[in-house]
């Protein structure tokens, strides 16, 4: 699908017209690529390697324009059992033209950033601050959720918990990973701003991108560890938690194995006292209760 946006009176609008300023292509089919190769001259394998989650960030000048391949975060689906992944966004910056691919909807045009809008170079800087935001967004999320794990571990003896406490982490180990290659390229558009007409406002929002792009990866760092490090200790917690519920187990299980001796004993088939006795029933339900909760009293005592 593709969408086209102008700018007008610095803010974006809609348009159907072919020659738009903004051309948002998501998840384009073999006849948009082929439309986007032929007529905008893009590479095919960079093109292709905006739309794969796995590629690595990168920037490519070529004769005609600036590509860059930047990780960014997916939407969450209530589906993938609390992971979080990410994926690529290409961005193909011309004079006067910028072509974005993606493989969904994740690009924003809304918000305070975007409501005065002048040149390409800086729409482009815009987006890339509105992913990291994302990130940091999905950084709180997974902090938050980890803290409602770790206290539903604390009297749980099931491993649904701790399986999604992994799929946490895994998802830190994805971010961190995106971020550290964002990091690359951040910093090689230093060296390529004056290809990439960058004004005076342009370097600074540039490296208000570069610093927030270092706190987001020192904070998924800092989540991580902490994850990691507690992984252990929620696994023995878990284990501890299943070995209370065993110990009561065998308790109460002992405690009716009393009773019944008492009773199976009262209950041979041969000459036993009380066997006369119009009180033997209420005498020997008695006796039963009574071991039962001299067993009981017994383990209480002793902890």
């Amino acid at each position: 699908m593709i969408r086209r946006y102008a700018i007008n009176e610095c803010r974006l609008e809609v348009c159907e017209h072919a020659e738009s300023e903004i051309i948002l292509c998501l998840d384009p089919d073999d006849a948009e690529k082929r439309m986007l190769i032929e007529g905008y001259a893009l590479d095919e394998h960079t093109l292709n390697s905006a739309l794969d989650p796995n590629e690595l960030s990168r920037i490519e000048t070529e004769p005609s324009h600036t590509a860059i391949i930047f990780k960014i975060p997916k939407n969450y689906d209530p589906r993938e059992e609390f992971e979080f992944h990410v994926t690529s966004l290409g961005i193909f910056l011309f004079e006067r033209k910028l072509i974005i691919v993606a493989s969904e909807d994740i690009v924003p045009f809304t918000g305070k950033a975007f409501a005065r809008l002048e040149r390409m170079p800086e729409i482009m800087l815009k987006i890339l601050n509105a992913s990291i935001s994302h990130f940091r967004a999905h950084l709180q999320v997974i902090d938050r959720v980890s803290e409602e794990l770790a206290d539903k571990i604390s009297t749980s003896m099931e491993n649904k918990y701790l399986l999604r406490l992994f799929a946490l982490e895994k998802s830190l180990v994805y971010y961190l990973n995106a971020m550290a290659s964002n990091s690359g390229v951040l910093e090689r558009m230093k060296q390529y701003a004056h290809r990439l007409e960058f004004h005076q406002d342009d370097r600074e929002l540039l490296e208000d991108i570069i610093i927030e792009n270092h706190q987001c990866f020192k904070q998924a760092k800092m989540h991580s560890n902490i994850l990691s490090s507690m992984m252990d200790a929620r696994v023995s917690i878990v284990n501890n938690n299943l070995s209370i519920l065993m110990k009561r187990l065998n308790i109460l299980t002992i405690a009716i194995m009393v009773p019944t001796l008492v009773v199976s004993t009262f209950s041979m088939n041969v000459a036993i006292p009380l066997q006369k006795n119009e009180f033997a029933f209420w005498i020997i339900l008695s006796l039963s209760f009574i071991s039962m909760a001299g067993v009981l009293l017994f383990w209480k005592f002793k902890k």
